[in-house]
């Protein structure tokens, strides 16, 4: 379904998000996370360096390294567009995620780690959508290497981390009913005393 046809207007501004899972040849798997800022037109912050039409004011990129758990074994940051010097130290406490994990509670461990001045906003709101990124990359990877080599697929003993987290995924819905029928739970039916 298209979004309804917009007023009259131009365009001004476009950032650009791209994440990639990569599966590691050591059995470790990469997720990497690109932003990118660009104008249609130029302007510059006072006292600043000016900015051209469609010259990037951010650049940045990060890869995480995950084991099978998704704990993080490592984690880099470039930042080859920033808009004021200082910038440049953002990323100085990054590594103090290493040895956590992507998963309930991420966005708080970012804030504890990387919140406020100790980070970059930007490679943060990267950060948070990181574990959405992993989730999509390892489980159906794990799966896939499994199927690969012949082994067989674990059992699904408890509920996966989405159920119950979307409109499709609620624990009553043909979703999960189709996918995890050891977890459906029905609707209850309301009795309305007629």
């Amino acid at each position: 379904m298209a979004l309804p046809p917009p007023s009259p207007r131009k365009l001004s501004h476009t950032r650009t998000v791209v994440y990639q899972g990569f599966d590691r040849e050591d059995g470790q798997w990469d997720i990497e996370a690109e932003l990118s800022d660009v104008k249609t037109y130029g302007f510059s912050v006072p006292n600043e360096r000016p900015f051209a039409a469609n010259e990037p004011i951010h650049g940045l990129k990060i890869r995480v390294t995950l084991n099978n758990k998704m704990v993080i074994q490592d984690i880099v940051t470039a930042m080859d567009d920033i808009p004021h010097p200082e910038c440049a130290g953002a990323p100085h406490s990054m590594h103090t995620l290493i040895g956590q994990t992507m998963g309930p509670g991420w966005r708080k461990v970012i804030n504890e780690h990387i919140g406020g001045t100790q980070g970059c906003t930007h490679l943060r709101e990267l950060l948070f959508n990181m574990a959405t990124a992993a989730y999509q990359t390892l489980p159906a990877g794990q799966w896939h290497r499994r199927e690969l080599a012949g082994k067989p697929q674990p059992e699904v003993t408890k509920p996966p981390y989405h159920l119950g987290q979307c409109h499709s995924w609620a624990y009553d819905s043909p979703t999960v009913q189709r996918a995890y029928p050891m977890f459906f739970k029905p609707k209850a039916i309301e009795n309305t005393g007629n």
